[in-house]
């Protein structure tokens, strides 16, 4: 039976007792991880969020009935205990444990709750399916290795609002009931019951709000905000997610960029010791693209991109000459010393990875002692071949892959390869971390699909000065006043300096397709802001839930985030989204239609 506190109170935490306190009397609580009994010693591993302490029981020093409740002890079970501090003898001593040289001699137990035997352990060491911890995920949470993330996460929140607190950021909550708005991915919907047939949205970002903050003259905001969107999954996508979101007032990117690196050389450095040396490397969006296949490069190895067309624009190669001729490319990837390593079967498999990402094909060459063995060779010339070899500085015991289609086929497919062969030739130290700015993005990017140019980032973000003359008649030409900060292959952050125009943002939505009219039937409220008074403005946010990712090293999102969705945005333990009483949807006038 469940026995109550009864006035006991915890003098430690489990992992807090030092040799400096030994002898003390103590009060510990926690859950029983390890157990053995050695007959007329019973041994615990008494464990809380702090870590674990010995406890030993001894027949000879209890009464019979504390000692017959210490036997009942299992697992899991939650349980307060009274007794001495004692230093282990020098043989019993664990240094892999915080407290290893030290234990606690019990005279009084209290078993507050028992436990039937869980489905999973409660160990770092569990080797159980992902399913099966998301089900059980307050057992999962009991292990030390996720209390540590759940520390680092709490240490990271705490590290932000004191940064930003000490740079002049106010802490501004904004609504989460918000109107639905037609850009970017799918609302969440919440019906009212008050108004039939109307919905508000939750917001998949404080975007709106943050910039109607400066216009109200709050000069720098921060929040660290929820933020839902219901779109399509990918492994490391949440439908809800948690931002740290920033903007200020009466500043240029430079402004925004310099407050931000010194909120990473302090959170790097407080979290992990390492120093980051600033001002950060910035590269260019079109830079990024060329040299590495992606506007989020992992910096940390080579395998960099090659443009090979001029080489090859005049050989007998239709691949090669169409994708030129179509306006695309041809550019290839220096595999350096990959011949002994990857195999031709391996090649094949590389061949279908790149059709992942629409890539019709992979070519190869590869660098061998007694010659070159090139899937294109007939095609080539000598001289040909020898203009690619210099090019991509390939030696023997390289391997050069190469890819040929438009621009965006191209760098998606050897974007993804650099990263496979980087997995694969063991290029990657996860020791390090590399930091970057990457900037100057397109304002605008052309969506096949509805046939008309959508924002990149947002339809609020700058165009470049001197850019703007080009918003109508070329809009594949502007650049953005955007910015995104990548740590080691991952946008932990991005924003851009806003527009502050009231005719310059009727432009902008008028780029992406949006009349007047329709412009303000979707924006009027922050349309009718800007008329009167907006200073220049700016801001960023960040991932939080991906930042705390890359610090703690984990593989996945959803290991640093308590009760976090599965692929399908469903909730494993609670069986959310689940049906609701028909009384509740008539009250929404709401039906539903399957």
């Amino acid at each position: 039976m469940a026995e109550l506190l009864s006035g006991w109170k915890r003098s430690h935490y489990c992992g807090e007792p030092t040799v400096n306190e030994v002898g003390s009397d103590v009060v510990l609580m926690g859950w029983a991880g390890t157990w053995r009994n050695l007959g007329a010693l019973i041994f615990i591993g008494l464990r809380d969020r702090s870590g674990v302490m010995q406890v030993v029981f001894d027949e000879s020093q209890l009464d019979k009935e504390t000692y017959e409740k210490a036997e009942s002890i299992r697992s899991e079970f939650v349980i307060a205990v009274k007794g001495k501090l004692v230093r282990r003898s020098d043989e019993m001593i664990n240094k892999n444990m915080k407290t290893g040289e030290l234990e606690v001699i019990a005279s009084e137990l209290k078993i507050l709750s028992t436990a039937k035997t869980t489905p999973i352990y409660i160990d770092d060491d569990l080797n159980a399916q992902e399913q099966l911890r998301l089900k059980y995920r307050y057992l999962d949470l009991r292990r030390p290795c996720m209390q540590d993330v759940l520390r680092m996460r709490d240490k990271v929140t705490n590290i932000t609002r004191r940064y930003f607190s000490e740079n002049g950021f106010m802490d501004v909550e904004t609504p989460i009931l918000c109107k639905s708005t037609p850009e970017g991915a799918r609302d969440y919907l919440v019906p009212s019951r008050v108004h039939p047939g109307n919905f508000y949205a939750l917001p998949q970002s404080p975007q709106l709000f943050k910039q109607l903050l400066m216009i109200s003259g709050c000069d720098r905001y921060m929040q660290i905000a929820r933020c839902f969107r219901d779109e399509d999954l990918r492994a490391d996508r949440q439908p809800e997610f948690t931002q740290i979101d920033l903007e200020m007032s009466f500043v240029d990117a430079d402004d925004v960029m310099a407050v931000n690196e010194g909120f990473i050389q302090r959170l790097m450095k407080e979290t992990l010791d390492i120093d980051v040396q600033l001002p950060l490397r910035r590269i260019t969006w079109h830079e990024a693209m060329d040299r590495y296949g992606s506007d989020k490069p992992d910096v940390r190895f080579g395998l960099e991109l090659v443009d090979v067309s001029e080489c090859v624009k005049d050989c007998g190669f239709s691949v090669f000459t169409s994708a030129i001729e179509n306006g695309g490319s041809v550019r290839a990837i220096n595999a350096s010393g990959a011949l002994s390593k990857i195999t031709r079967k391996k090649i094949d498999e590389l061949v279908e990875f790149v059709k992942i990402y629409k890539a019709k094909g992979l070519a190869w060459m590869s660098m061998k002692e007694d010659g070159i063995q090139c899937s294109f060779a007939k095609f080539m010339t000598e001289d040909q071949i020898q203009a690619i070899i210099e090019k991509t500085g390939a030696k023997t015991g390289d391997i050069v892959f190469f890819v040929a289609d438009k621009n965006s086929v191209v760098y998606a497919s050897l974007g993804a390869l650099r990263l496979e062969l980087a997995k694969r030739l063991e290029l990657i130290d996860n020791s390090k971390f590399e930091i970057l700015w990457v900037t100057e993005f397109p304002l605008l990017e052309y969506d096949e699909e509805e046939d008309r140019y959508v924002a990149m980032h947002h339809p609020f973000t700058s165009p470049m000065d001197e850019d703007i003359q080009y918003l109508e008649s070329d809009p594949g030409r502007v650049r953005a006043k955007a910015y995104d900060m990548v740590m080691n292959g991952n946008e932990i952050g991005g924003g851009s300096i806003r527009i502050h125009s009231a005719e310059l943002q009727e432009r902008m939505f008028k780029a992406i397709g949006f009349s007047k009219e329709s412009a303000w039937k979707q924006f009027g409220y922050f349309m009718e802001a800007f008329q009167y008074g907006t200073p220049p403005h700016g801001g960023l946010a960040y991932g939080l839930d991906r930042l705390v990712m890359l610090i703690t090293g984990a593989s996945s999102i959803r290991d640093v985030i308590a009760f976090p969705k599965v692929q399908n945005a469903s909730c494993l333990m609670s069986e959310a989204p689940n049906v609701v009483d028909e009384k509740q949807l008539k009250e929404l006038s709401i039906k539903v239609d399957m």
